[in-house]
């Protein structure tokens, strides 16, 4: 916590009655509090304290939240998760700070229960300065429901299966479970793809091998299985796995023990195993191309992560996390997107995912030296122009129904399929939102 025992939260807010109705349930439930009533007060009191949490209303009587979090973001003073307060009218804008950085919103009227526990949710842990830098995986409702589920399953959960279509960031999910075990940590992280190796190769690299085991082996090596040992062990790309190394991974995971390739001697292990693959592994086994016993032994704890395309709001943030990198690793100043650059990406259906964005944000960084990035330079090939009125109609009309449909469905999983609730965000009744979702086709 910063500073004290207590975590410490600045409240900036200018109502005095929902003010002073705040500040007392924090201090009930443990919080030290800031209450600073107008901008002005808040860049007095953020530099000079170090905060747990900051909350913010956007509209304030000098300004609006939303460009002091944007001013201190750019200045890299941005320390710890901020969440906003705002009416129905300000949403799209709460959203938007979500792709900049912000932790989370909630929307007035609130339930108090609800944002103490979202509080509580947001607090850095005593020893953990890692989290408090904001998201790692993205700001998608998606991708923040993920994030929280790991620092659970980083203790508890021996065996891990992640899947989605390459380029999403299996990998990157793996090392955050790892990073988030306290104990282990500090142990190896080794990864393999198993699709890039054949079955003698593979087979090798997993268990190892003695000096002499086969042409080649001058020396004894040990295994991914060894080097992994007290660490974590992500296998990727097991669907591509050949059926009769299926069966000695399987006897592996079992006994958690490996004999070498050329050895008889079985070596115990202790690690933590995790499977990623972009194939349907279920249909795998249906198809007989992947054992069954294989894949209940690595299914005991499944995570999807969903394409870029069905988690729009993570581009602009993946594009500042690449910029920014860019930017350090050179030298030279930040780059930013043009809001034609912005719509562009947006609008693209990144096959490659995540590896395709970043490919993407490479070109445009080498091509336009500039500090304005194009929506040209992001692609190989040139966008298709528009080829007459009425094909334009066609695609806006099917357009406006995609992003309508996403809209909501984003909407829905913010408030976990709560239907009152959703309606609520959105400023529609219920019968309103039934209806729209029954026209998309969503109410199935």
């Amino acid at each position: 916590m910063s500073g004290g025992m207590h975590p410490r939260l600045c409240l900036v807010e200018d109502d005095p009655i929902m003010g002073e109705s705040l500040c007392d349930r924090f201090a009930l439930e443990g919080f030290e509090v800031d209450w600073c009533r107008d901008l002005a007060e808040a860049r007095a009191v953020l530099p000079d304290h170090a905060h747990d949490v900051v909350i913010s209303d956007i509209r304030l009587p000098d300004g609006d939240g939303d460009a002091l979090f944007e001013e201190l973001m750019a200045a890299g003073s941005v320390t710890c998760p901020w969440l906003f307060i705002t009416g129905y009218g300000a949403v799209d804008r709460a959203v938007a700070l979500l792709k900049r950085g912000a932790a989370d919103y909630i929307t007035k009227p609130f339930d108090l229960d609800a944002l103490v526990e979202k509080l509580h949710g947001l607090i850095v842990p005593a020893g953990d300065t890692v989290r408090g830098q904001g998201a790692r995986l993205g700001v998608s409702p998606a991708m923040r429901r993920l994030e929280a589920l790991l620092p659970r399953l980083a203790t508890q959960a021996g065996t891990v299966l992640i899947t989605g279509e390459s380029g999403v960031g299996k990998e990157a999910v793996a090392r955050e479970l790892h990073r988030l075990d306290a104990q282990n940590a500090s142990q190896p992280f080794v990864a393999v793809n198993c699709g890039g190796l054949t079955e003698t190769l593979l087979e090798a690299e997993l268990f190892g091998h003695e000096k002499g085991a086969f042409t080649g082996a001058v020396r004894s090596r040990a295994g991914v299985f060894e080097q992994a040992d007290g660490g974590t062990l992500f296998l990727d790309e097991i669907g591509d796995m050949p059926l009769v190394m299926q069966v000695k991974l399987l006897r592996a995971i079992q006994e958690r023990q490996i004999v070498r390739v050329g050895g008889d001697a079985p070596v115990s292990v202790r690690l933590r195993l995790i499977c990623a693959t972009h194939q349907d592994l279920l249909q795998m086994v249906r198809d007989g191309r992947f054992r069954e016993d294989l894949y209940y032994r690595i299914h005991v704890i499944h995570l999807r992560i969903p394409p870029l395309r069905e988690r729009p709001e993570d581009i602009p943030w993946l594009v500042r996390q690449f910029l920014e990198a860019h930017a350090r690793e050179s030298g030279e100043p930040l780059k930013q997107l043009t809001a034609a650059a912005e719509q562009a990406l947006l609008r693209h259906p990144w096959p490659g995912n995540i590896r395709e964005l970043k490919h993407a944000v490479e070109r445009a960084w080498i091509l336009n030296p500039g500090p304005l990035l194009q929506a040209e330079v992001f692609f190989d090939e040139p966008r298709e122009p528009a080829q007459g009125a009425y094909q334009d109609a066609g695609r806006l009309s099917h357009y406006l129904k995609t992003c309508e449909e996403s809209y909501i469905r984003r909407a829905l999983e913010l408030h976990d399929g709560h239907i009152g609730h959703t309606a609520a965000n959105l400023g529609i009744s219920r019968k309103n939102l039934w209806e729209r979702m029954k026209r998309l086709g969503m109410s199935d």
